[in-house]
């Protein structure tokens, strides 16, 4: 997808997001896993293993912003509460790479992309994805979740809901073994999710 929102100043919060997405999850060994983002929070573990997530997302229209996105995080509690830790993304785009940054302690940098909606996607120098089949449930359903962000020190949390429409895919991951995302490279995912399509509100007013 062609940048096209870079010369933009970002939106306020809350964004108003429409797109796709496929999301990769792993079980990854404890000592090879990224550390939350924020140290306050504690990664979720299973049997010694943490909970790690890779996704491609693109944003479309009417979005405030048009661009692709490849993230990593992992799931980690606040306390008793689940929250999405954002420990990798980057994205083609200096508006939301600035908003993110400035509005929610995202880590966002800038990555070259190539995507063919719903078929194959990549980030240069981070990762690939290539779809061979999805199944699709018929039918929308309530997403809400909040990421959780490092902040000069502090946590940071910030609110997300919205619809999503949800479904499996068979798909083939792949990272760069030296790149950013290398913890990943080489190991197949528990299950693929396809989210597409979505709509969500990112943030608070």
């Amino acid at each position: 997808m062609t940048q096209n929102s870079s010369d933009l100043a970002y939106p306020a919060s809350p964004w108003d997001l429409t797109g796709h997405t496929y999301i990769g999850v792993w079980l990854l060994p404890k000592r090879l896993a990224p550390p939350p983002h924020n140290a306050s929070t504690k990664a979720i573990t299973i049997f010694g293993r943490t909970i790690v997530s890779a996704a491609f997302f693109v944003y479309e229209e009417p979005s405030p912003l048009t661009y692709d996105e490849i993230m990593s995080t992992v799931l980690v509690r606040d306390g008793w509460r689940l929250r999405v830790s954002i420990t990798h993304i980057w994205v083609n785009s200096a508006a939301s790479r600035d908003g993110g940054r400035e509005l929610w302690a995202i880590p966002k940098d800038l990555a070259d992309f190539d995507v063919a909606p719903h078929s194959s996607y990549a980030a240069q120098g981070i990762g690939s994805l290539s779809l061979r089949r999805v199944r699709r449930l018929p039918f929308r359903l309530p997403a809400m979740f909040s990421s959780a962000q490092d902040r000069d020190g502090n946590l940071l949390v910030t609110p997300v809901h919205g619809k999503i429409r949800p479904g499996l895919a068979k798909a083939r991951w792949s990272f760069a073994a030296d790149g950013p995302i290398g913890f990943l490279a080489g190991r197949k995912p528990l299950l693929t999710i396809a989210g597409r399509p979505f709509h969500l509100i990112f943030g608070r007013s």
